[in-house]
């Protein structure tokens, strides 16, 4: 019974001493090398923002209460002079809209989830630590879609 175990044991050793130096192989083989990163369309005090938005949970620093923050995704967007990049290779990809009033609050907790779109007044690169996104859209309006 010994001799069968240990027959087995040494075949599968042989096995997978024989599987490894062929993928090794493989792995050694170039990559093709990636596309590079092209840096976003800039965006305008007046342009249009679309994007999927999205709600963040956060606290207050000074009181710890629940603050409405929201955030919308979109492509790679170039922040106009002197914010630029904001520090990224390709611009910044997520903006935290600023909600000045509860109506504003009232409309964005509505299309939670949803593709909206925002006509920038105002934006600037993220500086502060509670901020959890790349830009920060202070004013804004929510712009109907068809």
């Amino acid at each position: 019974m010994t001799k069968r175990r240990f027959a087995i044991g040494l075949t599968f050793a042989s096995i997978l001493l024989a599987s490894f130096p062929a993928s090794a192989g493989r792995a050694e083989q170039p990559a093709e090398a990636p596309a590079p990163l092209k840096a976003g369309k800039p965006i305008n005090t007046g342009d249009v923002l679309s994007g999927e938005l999205n709600a963040l949970r956060v606290r207050d620093a000074k009181d710890g209460k629940p603050v409405a923050t929201y955030q919308i995704t979109t492509e790679p967007r170039r922040l106009p002079p002197p914010n630029g990049l904001c520090n990224l290779e390709t611009g910044p990809e997520t903006f935290q809209l600023v909600t000045t009033s509860g109506t504003q609050a009232a409309q964005l907790k509505a299309l939670v989830g949803k593709e909206i779109s925002v006509k920038v007044d105002e934006v600037a690169c993220a500086q502060d630590a509670g901020q959890m996104s790349e830009a920060v859209i202070t004013k804004w309006s929510l712009v109907k879609q068809r």
